[in-house]
């Protein structure tokens, strides 16, 4: 070891050493990308739509009394990792239930969606795998791509013909075609017939982030492999979060038995986590019932995203066209989508605010969440909102 009266230092006042944060939060803030935490309270009164709940089940009384059911009887958490303490019988049904909504052979539940991703891309991929992932993934798929050892070549967004192209050329044995089913940003589908296609054509594995997916496209909300008739396939894996139409919290992959298995035995997010708390599977678990009870709520979120998209398009604005329950409206810049959305909120209506880096084309953007339950009332009272508080450019 060195001493260390012969390490060269530079020296530095300790109060210092993190000044350069304080000029990456200047730069922030001049272009408008400054990030802040708002607490909202239990009973907020603005109609929300700027969450995930796409099916209206987070406060459902069968998904909170579940939550509440499952922590009086198995605690507040799951004690440990899940190779040790964190399986409980509940985790084990939930895993169960879902595989069968969904119609694969397994599933493997994890505290998070991010998680799920980065255990998939992570354990199924090695430095003789070629990943090829589109330009606009989440920001989880990209990290687990980063994560995987693996080379990754990005490809335009939702083109089949350039996954294609860049699996012909690859030189490794093996190659995993990596897309969201669902864009987060604007609402639009994933051609994944196409992909699946491009994907067995070369010899590849196909991974989906069905996150904003399940519970809205399919039959009765099985999801968007189940849509494009890949439910159960041999070469495709899915993952998903439980936090968006499950209104829970956390994640899942779902696929053949042996990927399953794999991934208990390599996957470092499943290890080496605490596994998911007992009440968010119990939430998880109650919402699923619920969809299998009531199948509509997917076809409701859907109807609602095209009449609000078709209305704010009449009203002048620039609204995404949806393809699931996420509606967009493009702003000017992130200072103009700021201040929108604020005064949405002033006039009681949560919307969601994405500015760069989230968008990947660079447009700031509202986006309006698409709710199973929302009512006439409250469709008409958004659009009049959103229209009638865009301030100028």
């Amino acid at each position: 070891m060195i001493p260390a009266s012969e390490v060269s230092a530079r020296p530095t006042a300790p109060g210092a050493v993190f000044d350069w944060l304080d000029e990456a939060a200047e730069l922030r803030a001049r272009a408008g990308l400054t990030r802040t935490l708002h607490s909202r309270p239990a009973a907020d009164t603005v109609l929300d739509l700027a969450s995930n709940d796409y099916l209206g089940l987070t406060h459902h009384p069968a998904v909170t009394g579940a939550a509440a059911e499952a922590a009086r009887r198995w605690g507040g958490g799951s004690t440990g990792s899940r190779l040790v303490t964190g399986t409980t019988a509940l985790h084990t049904e939930l895993e169960a239930e879902l595989a069968a909504f969904v119609g694969v052979e397994a599933a493997l539940v994890f505290s998070s969606g991010y998680a799920a991703n980065l255990a998939a891309l992570t354990a199924l991929t090695d430095p003789d795998t070629l990943i090829v992932s589109d330009a606009y993934n989440h920001a989880s798929l990209i990290d687990g791509c980063r994560l995987s050892r693996s080379e990754v070549r990005r490809v335009p967004h939702a083109a089949p013909h350039a996954v294609a192209q860049a699996l012909a050329e690859r030189t490794q044995p093996r190659a995993l075609v990596v897309s969201d089913t669902v864009f987060s940003v604007d609402g639009n589908a994933a051609p994944v017939a196409g992909l699946s296609a491009a994907a067995r054509a070369h010899g590849a594995a196909l991974l989906l982030d069905d996150a904003h997916g399940l519970g809205v496209l399919g039959p009765g909300g099985r999801g968007t492999p189940a849509a494009n008739g890949l439910a159960g396939a041999p070469d495709t894996v899915t993952t998903a979060t439980l936090s968006k139409s499950l209104g829970s919290q956390g994640g899942v992959v779902l696929g053949p038995a042996r990927v399953i298995r794999h991934l208990v035995e390599s996957a470092r997010t499943f290890i080496f986590d605490t596994g998911l708390a007992p009440a968010a599977v119990g939430a998880a678990l109650g919402a699923l019932r619920l969809l299998r009870a009531e199948p509509d709520r997917a076809d409701r979120a859907r109807e609602v995203a095209r009449t609000l998209s078709a209305e704010l398009s009449r009203a002048g604005l620039i609204a995404s066209d949806p393809d699931a329950a996420v509606v967009s409206v493009r702003a000017e810049s992130p200072e103009q989508a700021v201040a929108w959305a604020a005064a949405c909120r002033g006039a009681g209506l949560a919307v969601g605010c994405f500015r760069p880096p989230s968008v990947p084309d660079g447009w700031s953007r509202l986006r309006l969440t698409a709710r199973a339950d929302l009512t006439a009332d409250q469709i008409a009272f958004a659009v009049a909102t959103v229209t009638g508080t865009r301030p100028p450019a």
